[in-house]
């Protein structure tokens, strides 16, 4: 009886499937769309509580210094599991030494996989989307030009969909609205 069981359980495997092919390099455990998210969040936060929480998170050696430095803030809860997590960034080769800003982003950044995966992890991912939304972004029409033959005498391109003379508005025909 077991047999049969067992042959009627391996009768369900296909023959001819595809498996698609995973990529290159090991699967990452997080999300590159919720770390990105995350690191500008904690860009937010640091931004507003750096004044007074900057100074007392450069001189933690502990992680219980580095909890008693978001004692007084609204976001204790967010960040005391990662107080380990913030002192190894903190003490890390990269991080800048004197500008503040770059040292918030850099500790906001390095903080958005929340352990899941390294902070230089973190904030390659980071680098990608920034990189991506640039490219994005980048390339855009800013204004499209035809070239007109006007009533007062003009001929040329036209600025802004009017004759640069006279600032007569182009007349669109119904049949070529889809251009415009």
């Amino acid at each position: 009886m077991k047999q049969r069981k067992k042959a009627e359980n391996e009768g369900n495997k296909l023959l001819d499937a595809v498996f698609s092919k995973r990529g290159r390099g090991r699967p990452c455990k997080v999300r590159a769309s919720e770390v990105s998210g995350r690191a500008y969040n904690y860009r937010l936060i640091f931004g507003q509580i750096w004044e007074g929480v900057g100074e007392k998170l450069l001189n933690a050696r502990t992680e219980a210094e580095v909890i008693g430095a978001f004692e007084a803030t609204a976001y204790k809860n967010e960040f005391e599991p990662l107080a380990a997590l913030v002192l190894r960034v903190l003490h890390e080769k990269d991080f800048p030494k004197k500008r503040r800003e770059a040292q918030a982003i850099f500790l906001a950044e390095s903080l958005a996989a929340r352990g899941e995966a390294s902070p230089r992890t973190s904030r390659d991912i980071c680098a990608k989307a920034r990189k991506f939304e640039e490219a994005k972004s980048r390339h855009r029409i800013i204004r499209h030009e035809f070239y007109i033959e006007c009533s007062c005498g003009y001929k040329g391109p036209a600025r802004d969909n009017a004759c640069p003379k006279c600032g007569a508005e182009i007349i669109r025909p119904a049949s070529t609205d889809l251009f415009f």
